[in-house]
């Protein structure tokens, strides 16, 4: 794992700490014809050839990566558009993550055994995080429905589907509180949401929201600390 995790620090220096946003706005506009192209994939050689201690024995690993590093990047610049970037900057990290994974493996063959994931723990494990992500995301919809006030009346803008992705992380980050038994962080937690929410809510002047998004916040969080509590008793069974 030593050459891996070599190869991937590289990576990661090349496409994200010696990457500034003016490199990556010119290769948009410029594709083949820009300069910061050229100049990223040198930062990238530097950095493999620093980390890997100028070791003949990996020339062409290193010839490897670099080309198919330079070929992801501009099929990435001329299929990319505005509806698809976010989708192809993920496909375009894992194009490169699977190249290093290969190279390493010409190197030092290894082996993949994936039925050691599915063990009991694991499994629980995916469940409850499912549970307390959209499981849990429908449940608290469907139970405030009822009290579902007319958010047209409200000044305030928001982004588009903010606050569930803002349930989604508080409930995993109060879940993952719970299971590593830092309940000290639940609390921050809470408290730090009820600084920033229910200031704006105080200003908009809308009891029925503030009562609405009150009582979503508790289900959350009630929905998550159950969950954890739930998980450590269950994975003591198994």
């Amino acid at each position: 794992m030593i050459l891996f995790f070599k190869l991937l620090l590289a990576h990661f220096i090349g496409d994200f700490c010696v990457q500034p946003d003016a490199w990556v706005k010119d290769k948009e506009t410029r594709k083949l014809r820009s300069p910061k192209l050229y100049l990223h994939m040198a930062v990238h050689a530097t950095a493999l050839l620093l980390l890997l201690g100028f070791n003949t024995r990996y020339w062409l690993g290193f010839v490897v990566i670099l080309v198919s590093h330079f070929l992801i990047d501009v099929a990435k610049l001329y299929l990319q558009n505005d509806h698809n970037k976010r989708l192809l900057f993920f496909l375009d990290q894992l194009a490169h993550l699977v190249v290093l994974a290969a190279v390493v493996y010409s190197y030092t063959p290894y082996t993949l055994h994936f039925s050691s994931l599915y063990t009991p723990e694991n499994l629980l494990l995916a469940i409850f995080l499912v549970f307390v992500t959209y499981v849990s995301a429908v449940l608290i919809k469907v139970l405030i429905s009822r009290w579902s006030p007319n958010t047209e009346s409200t000044n305030g803008e928001s982004l588009g589907q903010a606050g569930r992705f803002i349930g989604i992380l508080e409930r995993v980050l109060v879940f993952v509180f719970i299971i590593t038994n830092h309940w000290e962080a639940v609390g921050f937690l809470l408290a730090a949401k009820s600084v920033f929410r229910f200031g704006d809510l105080k200003e908009s002047k809308d009891r029925k929201l503030t009562e609405y998004v009150l009582i979503g916040t508790l289900l959350s969080f009630g929905i998550a600390i159950a969950a954890g509590l739930a998980f450590l008793y269950l994975v003591q069974s198994v």
